[in-house]
């Protein structure tokens, strides 16, 4: 269904009402998709997936991953603002519900999107009384355009209300502006300062200035063109200069950014902020806040009436390469501290600057004179891309400015780096490898040594990927010493690191692999580094599980599995969510482990390829998913499996941290020593000695969250209050590191180990 009407008529509003409404028919959600924010109709999908949160990382197109992920969901998608791209919405939308029969679309636009079995609802403007110079019949609560009117007044000036001696005025107002909700809203505002007389009396200037005497009947677009151009002369000088140059911004932004863009030609930096107050008080901006952040934002009707100020005074090219400098800048930043204690800052900032980023790399595309720092901007958002989940829209854009910009340079040898390891991560090597080998053949051009470091540590992780660890040995340890000999500590290098560990662990050279790890875990900890350390406490629960140390192996995924849930990694939590289901297996707690691979299989469902599509993960994973289907019975597997995926759709992906510990390992009493983990243990016997959480994460190499955690679950499970309990506690049963440790369940481990290698 498509609701149409004109701009300000309400559309939007109404489809999210809508959808609030109608959201418990639908058990697989309700999703907004918001396309005001973008120009390119090759972006139409990934603003689905992204809304849906489905990080597809497989090499198949983006729509066929979509289909696959939607077929039979019963799911409902708002898709709001479509009419600037309105041809291929329809063929999009067509293509999604001829594949998923479930599904259900709620689209707005101006005008239809004539797609096949579109069913078009015109969205009426609001009920207004006859302006017949009598006063209406009904209360005014009774008509919808006063209402609102009245809603809007009072709140920026609470002593406001309708009168007999204002209603009338009101009522000609409303008719004027044709019920439009938007239209109304503008104007209500100004009641702070002037009277609704005089509120009608400047806006009948607007209209003749804009129609002449002779048109007694407006089209509703010059009704709402004539109330925005209004408030828009209500405005200061500053006000009117704020609110053109704040529309390069096509999502929210925040005051620094609208600082550095706006300010110039006689409008300081400490002006902005007074012109965003204004704009604030005349609704012409809307604000939201974002932890500790306020973030500001314009409606598409008043956003493109700025658009065309700047257009009219040729300001539009200038204002928008400032936008692009500023998100360049942000782009720079986030790659020099993607390896700081920022991470988690970085994770959430750069997930809320989407759209801007996406105009800003945009622009660089409008101008051949600006692809190269497109291509640098790129790069630099590697973290994005790859360690927030976004590799196919890192893949969209890379691809777009790498065939714009050809020749070589260092930000060409950066951008093929990024671009072919993002293509591994897809599954495609063979694609992969050729960037990767050009990226090398540019830097060595350019005499870009680092970008060369770079291009042969991901080739070694093409090799593992490709079933040959061997050969990535000498690629990773060649790089490891360029980074070591250019001094480059970055979170690129320090992920080359837990590579090694990974190709040590698939040799299975268990020792080299232990030592592998926490050498990039030591070389983690000074910098407060989240994302390569994680992924090596991932290697290092894969090492544990190769050696049998089911324990250990249980106490190192649930911590990674925290440390990606902060880190909001989406590829990394199935990893260490199946890790989880292998140890349940091994531990004859089939039910739970079913339970897990129904979560996990849920994220793959998002990502793509299960485990990367690595045949050795495969092999393993199957292994105990058939042992664990014998054990319950096809029909009962199949029933947990599913109830997986529903708890991973009711509740966050943490139950699977507390419920991982559930393996049926049976006996009829647990003592108080064996309710901690060894992990617990290690921090109950910190907490006795009085070290703080803080000095806890420094100590164990783990971030300040996961300290927090474990003394909460130490607390929870011997059922203390505080602390002091708990050093009570430590001092009656002793030191507790001699305690029970090393292996659990009635066989030696999943795998034989003798001297730290796998027998034959």
């Amino acid at each position: 269904m498509t609701l149409t009407g004109a701009g300000g008529v309400g559309k939007s509003r109404l489809a999210l009402r809508v959808a609030r409404i109608v959201q418990r028919a639908f058990p697989d959600g309700v999703t907004l998709v918001e396309l005001d924010k973008i120009q390119d109709p090759g972006l139409i999908v990934h603003s689905i997936t992204a809304a849906l949160d489905l990080h597809d990382q497989s090499a198949r197109t983006a729509e066929s991953a979509l289909i696959d992920y939607l077929s039979g969901k019963k799911l409902l998608i708002v898709v709001d603002n479509c009419e600037h791209l309105r041809e291929a919405c329809a063929l999009i939308v067509s293509h999604l519900l001829a594949s998923a029969p479930d599904l259900r679309v709620l689209a707005t636009s101006r005008e239809p999107l004539k797609a096949p079995g579109e069913h078009v609802w015109p969205v009426p403007p609001l009920s207004v009384p006859e302006d017949d110079g009598r006063l209406p019949q009904q209360p005014a609560s009774q008509y919808e355009a006063l209402a609102l009117f009245q809603e809007r007044a009072s709140a920026v000036a609470p002593d406001f209300t309708l009168t007999p001696e204002n209603q009338q005025a009101v009522v000609r107002l409303c008719a004027r502006l044709d019920g439009l909700p938007l239209a109304i809203e503008l104007a209500a505002v100004h009641v702070r300062v002037l009277s609704p007389v005089q509120i009608l009396a400047r806006l009948e200037d607007r209209f003749w200035l804009l129609t002449g005497e002779s048109s007694r009947v407006l089209q509703r677009h010059q009704t709402l063109q004539a109330a925005i151009t209004w408030s828009f002369d209500l405005c200061s000088e500053l006000e009117r200069i704020v609110w053109a140059r704040c529309s390069v911004f096509p999502g929210e932004f925040d005051l620094a950014a609208a600082e550095f863009v706006c300010a110039g030609d006689a409008v300081a930096s400490g002006d902005v902020l007074d012109g965003i107050a204004g704009l604030l008080d005349k609704s012409v901006l809307t604000k939201t806040e974002t932890g500790q952040t306020a973030r500001y934002r314009m409606l598409e009707t008043i956003r493109h009436f700025g658009l065309e100020r700047l257009a009219e005074c040729g300001a539009e090219t200038r204002l928008r390469r400032r936008h692009r400098d500023y998100y360049l800048a942000l782009a720079n930043r986030c790659d020099r501290e993607s390896w700081s204690p920022h991470q988690l800052q970085w994770v959430k900032r750069l997930a809320a600057e989407r759209a801007n980023l996406f105009a800003a790399l945009e622009f660089c595309l409008s101008w051949p004179s600006e692809t190269r720092t497109g291509l640098r901007m790129g790069a630099a958002l590697w973290f994005y891309w790859l360690a927030c989940g976004f590799i196919r829209d890192g893949r969209h854009w890379l691809d777009r400015l790498l065939a714009a910009d050809t020749e070589p340079s260092h930000e060409r040898a950066r951008a093929l780096m990024v671009g072919g390891w993002a293509t591994i991560l897809q599954g495609d090597n063979t694609a992969g490898v050729e960037l990767l080998n050009e990226s090398a053949a540019v830097a060595k051009t350019v005499g870009d040594p680092q970008s060369a470091a770079y291009a042969e540590q991901i080739l070694g992780l093409a090799k593992i990927f490709d079933q040959d660890p061997a050969g990535a040995v000498p690629l990773l340890d060649s790089a490891w010493e360029s980074h070591r000999r250019l001094h480059e500590e970055t979170a690129i290098s320090l992920i080359g690191c837990a590579m090694r560990g990974l190709a040590a662990v698939m040799m299975q050279d268990l020792d080299r692999a232990a030592a592998l790890v926490e050498e990039c875990r030591q070389l983690c900890a000074p910098h407060g580094e989240l994302w390569a350390l994680s992924w090596s406490g991932y290697h290092q629960a894969l090492t544990h599980w190769m050696a049998g140390h089911l324990e250990e192996t249980l106490d190192t995924a649930r911590e990674t599995l925290r440390q990606k849930i902060e880190l909001n990694d989406q590829l990394g939590m199935p990893y260490c969510i199946e890790l989880l289901a292998w140890v349940a297996v091994e531990q004859n707690a089939p039910q739970h482990a079913a339970i897990l691979f129904g979560a996990a299989d849920a994220l793959w469902k998002r990502l793509g390829a299960r485990l990367s599509g690595y045949k050795t993960w495969l092999r393993w994973s199957d292994e105990r998913r058939d042992r664990a289907r014998a054990a319950l019975g096809a029909n009962a597997y199949d029933e947990q499996i599913a109830e997986g995926a529903r708890r991973l759709q009711r509740e966050t992906p943490r139950f699977l941290i507390e419920d991982s510990t559930r393996t049926g390992r049976s006996a009829p009493e647990v003592s108080a020593e064996s309710k901690l983990t060894r992990r617990e243990r290690e921090v109950a016997e910190l907490v006795a000695v009085g070290v703080t959480n803080r000095e806890i994460a420094a100590r164990l190499v783990i971030s300040r969250r996961t300290a927090e955690a474990h003394v909460e679950n130490i607390l929870t499970k011997l059922g203390f209050t505080s602390r002091t309990q708990i050093a009570a506690w430590m001092a009656e049963h002793g030191d507790l590191r001699a305690g029970p440790r090393g292996h659990s369940g009635a066989s030696a481990g999943p795998l034989p180990v003798t001297r730290g290698r796998l027998e034959s």
